[in-house]
C-alpha cells in the first residue's frame, strides 16, 4: 500500500488524458490561452497503462479519466476499458463537462466507466455563456440525457457555486437534480492560477444550512465514492447533496488522493507544487520495480494540507494544468 507521512492511504488516482477543453470556464481556463502541453510529451496510452498497472499492485482502487475535457482525448473508450481490465482497480470513473458525451457515452460504458461527473454550474443558458465562454448548454444536457440511456449510476453534477455568479441557481439546480435521480455536489472556488483567485468565492456552510432547511435534508454517514464530498441526504433516501467545501472547511486529514497531468507530472496536492516527472523515467527505461519505488518515494512528499486561505497567491499554475 502507499501511506504517506501522515498515515494517509493514497489509493485514488485522477488521470488528466489531455488539458485542452472546448470551454472556457472562467476559474480554470483563461480567455485566449493557448500554452497547452504539445502532444509529443503527452503520455501515451502504453505509459498511462504502465502507471496505472503499477498504482494498482501498491493499492490504489480508484481512476478517474479527467482533463481538459478527456472526451478531446481520441480514442478515450480504448483506453478506458484497457484500464478497466487491469488486476486491482474496482473503480473506473470520468468526470466532463457534457459537451461530447452524447457521442461517447455508450462506447464509455462499454468500456467499463461505471460513473460520470458532469460539470454545470446553472440551468439558466445565458448564465452558462457567460461563465463557459460558450453558447453549451443543450449540448450538456444532451449529453447528460445520453450518460442516463447508457446506464452511468451514479451520475454527480458538479456545480462551482459563485458569489453574485451563479449563487442565485442553487436551488433551482438542487430541483433538478432531485427530478431527475441525479446527486447535486457544490463546490466552492479554488485560488488556482490568477482565473481561480478572480472567481467570486462563496462559502458553502450557509448555503447548506439553507439547503437543508428547504429541502429537509439530513447529514448521512456514508460517502460516494472516493472523493472530498461530504453528503446531505432527503430522508427517504432518493437524494443526495455533496459539500466539497476546500477553503471553509478543507478535508486534507483524509486526502486519499495524488494527480497524474497529461505530461506525466504527479501532483501530490492540487495545492502544493510538490511533485514527481514520470515523463522522463518511462522514457529512459526504467523497469517497474524502479517505478514502484519512485512513486513510494513520491508519496513521501506529499503535504500535510494545503494553503489555499493563508497563501492564496502561492499557486500560478492553472487547473486544466493539473487536472480535474
Amino acid at each position: 500500500m502507499l501511506i504517506d507521512r501522515f498515515g494517509r492511504s493514497i489509493e485514488y488516482l485522477r488521470l488528466s488524458v489531455t488539458d485542452r477543453c472546448d470551454l472556457r470556464c472562467e476559474y480554470c481556463l483563461p480567455k485566449g490561452f493557448k500554452g497547452f502541453e504539445e502532444p509529443a510529451n503527452w503520455l501515451t496510452f502504453d505509459e498511462i497503462e504502465r502507471v496505472v498497472a503499477v498504482f494498482a499492485r501498491l493499492g490504489t482502487r480508484r481512476v478517474r479519466l479527467t482533463g481538459g475535457e478527456p472526451l478531446l482525448r481520441r480514442n478515450l473508450a480504448e483506453l478506458a476499458g484497457r484500464l478497466s481490465r487491469l488486476e486491482g482497480l474496482t473503480d473506473l470513473s470520468l468526470t466532463t463537462n457534457g459537451t461530447q458525451l452524447r457521442k461517447h457515452a455508450q462506447a464509455l460504458r462499454q468500456a467499463g466507466v461505471s460513473r460520470i461527473n458532469l460539470s454545470l454550474d446553472s440551468l439558466r443558458r445565458e448564465c452558462v455563456h457567460e461563465i463557459t465562454g460558450s453558447d453549451s448548454l443543450p449540448k450538456v444536457l444532451d449529453g447528460l440525457t445520453a450518460a442516463k440511456e447508457a446506464g452511468f449510476s451514479p451520475i454527480k453534477i458538479n456545480m462551482v457555486a459563485m458569489r453574485g455568479v451563479n449563487e442565485q441557481d442553487i436551488e433551482a439546480m438542487t430541483a433538478f437534480c432531485i427530478e431527475h435521480g441525479f446527486i447535486l455536489r457544490l463546490i466552492e472556488t479554488m485560488p488556482m492560477g490568477n482565473t481561480g483567485r478572480a472567481a467570486q468565492y462563496l462559502d458553502l456552510q450557509p448555503v447548506l444550512l439553507r439547503l437543508c432547511a428547504q429541502f429537509d435534508l439530513v447529514e448521512q454517514a456514508k460517502t460516494l465514492g472516493g472523493g472530498p464530498a461530504r453528503y446531505w441526504s432527503s430522508r427517504d433516501g432518493s437524494f443526495s447533496l455533496g459539500m466539497i467545501t476546500p477553503i471553509s472547511q478543507h478535508f486534507c486529514a483524509t486526502c486519499n488522493r495524488v494527480r497524474l497531468s497529461v505530461d506525466g507530472t504527479l501532483y501530490m496536492c492540487l495545492g502544493q507544487e510538490e511533485k514527481l516527472e514520470l515523463r522522463p523515467l518511462l522514457r529512459s527505461g526504467i523497469d517497474d520495480a524502479g517505478l514502484e519505488q519512485a512513486l513510494r518515494q513520491a508519496i513521501e512528499l506529499k503535504p500535510e494540507r494545503h494553503e489555499f486561505r493563508e497563501q492564496p497567491q502561492k499557486l500560478v499554475r492553472f487547473m486544466s494544468m493539473t487536472g480535474g
